[in-house]
């Protein structure tokens, strides 16, 4: 199809990446897939390109001759190719950046307690990995990236909301290994003429994250083990507040910064702030804070799904764990004035939509 364009989605398996696997499909586009299943599933691509053949916006016709590269994933439409591989495997990344137009970048080990248990995996996939990813873009001339990177970065300082202006201070190696990568961004972005967005997401949660997980998010985590009947973990005195962002705002970040799904309003809104991100200026790596600009408590949480599930479920508390910081709350302002992101869901929406995909 004419409109047909081709992105690279690493990470294409993970929570994430699925969903922008599904938003790209259902808009016609191509898609490939880099991921070495080693968190993500391939249910996640079953279940993504399910939903983008149902969604209301899927459009049908030939969007390029492609192949699955790997017989456990599939069967795949003719718009997605999946290689399963990591972004160590520079012979199946340097495939991988032929001819797209742009780089969602979500591969990576997650979570903070992971990256304590093994920092040096952490850093390793995180750091070297996006290394790689740009090193093979700028040889393909792939210009644009959007890159995800952590509400982490901030660590625990009291300052509220977080402003992308505040000096880091990273409290995990997870965290560290986000804010180096963030840094070999700009480095490539000023070297090579890269047009990066590094995407700071707060606390991402929605449908198809692992709940079975040792490293699992605390949402799907609460819902799974309310619905049995047994008691959440708290880790601390629950009081901790997060900026819990539904994952449809998280995509929608990542398709307006590669100039996907820009409205009338949000170019009216780009242009106040004097930016056109298709005609941005080259060699720039920008952070913008992904969240709803909201916060509220683990206590508050629970509550919330106590009246959606119709339970009466009180959390059991451990200690709290390293690397945890004490509240996060994005200023999303300049995600605003600069990509035009506004949230779509709020949280107790996104909460409710959340729970009928665990407990359906």
């Amino acid at each position: 199809m004419s409109d047909s364009r081709r992105f690279l989605v690493t990470g294409g398996a993970g929570f994430i990446g699925s969903h922008l696997v599904t938003a790209l499909l259902a808009r016609g586009h191509e898609v490939v897939v880099l991921d070495d299943l080693s968190t993500g599933r391939r249910e996640n691509l079953e279940m993504a390109v399910a939903e983008a053949v149902a969604a209301p916006i899927a459009t049908s016709g030939d969007a390029g001759e492609t192949v699955a590269s790997d017989s456990s994933v599939g069967p795949l439409p003719d718009q997605l190719r999946f290689i399963k591989a990591s972004l160590l495997e520079y012979d199946a990344l340097e495939e991988a950046v032929i001819g797209v137009e742009a780089v969602f970048h979500q591969a990576a080990v997650p979570s903070v307690p992971r990256s304590f248990a093994d920092p040096v995996a952490t850093m390793r996939a995180n750091v070297e990995g996006t290394i790689a990813l740009l090193e093979a873009c700028q040889k393909a001339g792939v210009r644009r990236i959007a890159m995800a990177s952590s509400s982490s970065v901030y660590g625990d300082t009291p300052t509220l909301p977080k402003e992308e202006s505040m000096p880091p201070s990273p409290m995990s190696p997870y965290a560290l290994s986000k804010l180096t990568a963030e840094e070999a961004g700009g480095i490539f972005a000023r070297t090579y003429g890269l047009d990066i967005f590094a995407l700071r997401y707060f606390n991402v949660f929605g449908p198809r994250q692992d709940p079975a997980s040792q490293y699992s998010a605390v949402i799907p985590k609460f819902i799974t083990r309310m619905q049995s009947g047994e008691k959440p973990t708290i880790y601390g005195d629950g009081l901790q507040s997060r900026d819990f962002t539904f994952i449809d705002n998280v995509v929608y970040a990542n398709l307006l910064a590669v100039g996907i799904d820009k409205s009338e309003a949000d170019s009216d809104a780009m242009g106040r702030a004097g930016v056109d991100t298709d005609n941005r200026a080259s060699g720039t790596c920008d952070v913008l804070n992904i969240g709803c600009g909201d916060r509220y408590t683990l206590l508050d949480l629970i509550k919330f799904l106590n009246e959606i599930m119709g339970t009466n479920s009180e959390p059991e508390h451990a200690d709290a764990r390293p690397g945890d910081v004490r509240h996060s709350h994005a200023d999303i302002d300049r995600a605003r004035d600069v990509i035009g992101y506004v949230p779509k869901i709020d949280f107790k929406d996104g909460l409710r939509r959340t729970t009928v995909f665990y407990t359906s």
